[in-house]
């Protein structure tokens, strides 16, 4: 996780909402990324999207079984949707995201048996530091917007 939280502050320097994420196989990071949105001006330039995307590029597979992922905020749909489709066997994440998370805030969509892959969850790891690379974020932004007079 302090290797997602890495990127995280990577995509915070940049402007981004800080959301960083690794993939690991083995034990070893495979992929790494960070949230590129407003940078790419993509809507699917989300962290695991990214992350997911470089580590099929890697492996010559969109099969990612056996890997781990850890992200620092909960999975949105999108993200969840990925992340079953490339049947990452676990996803590890930082902090809950009560208006989008889809590992278990909102829904579950990692462990839905109605899908032909499954993904264990792992959630609240280092999510104090997690979430305060977001909040801190967003305060600043708000700050910005105010002494601009928005």
């Amino acid at each position: 996780m302090k290797e997602a939280i890495k990127e995280a502050r990577k995509a915070g320097e940049k402007g981004e909402v800080p959301i960083g994420a690794v993939l690991v196989l083995n034990g070893e990071i495979i992929a790494r990324a960070h949230n590129l949105r407003e940078t790419e001006q993509r809507s699917m330039a989300h962290a695991e999207m990214l992350v997911i995307d470089e580590a099929c590029q890697t492996l010559g597979t969109w099969r990612l079984e056996d890997t781990e992922l850890y992200v620092t905020l909960e999975p949105c749909p999108m993200c969840a949707g990925a992340i079953v489709l490339s049947r990452v066997s676990k996803v590890v994440f930082g902090a809950h995201d009560p208006k989008g998370g889809c590992a278990g805030t909102l829904m579950n969509l990692l462990t839905d048996e109605r899908f032909n892959h499954q993904a264990e969850v792992v959630g609240d790891v280092l999510a104090d530091e997690c979430g305060r690379l977001l909040s801190d974020f967003f305060k600043a932004l708000r700050m910005k917007k105010k002494s601009q007079g928005n």
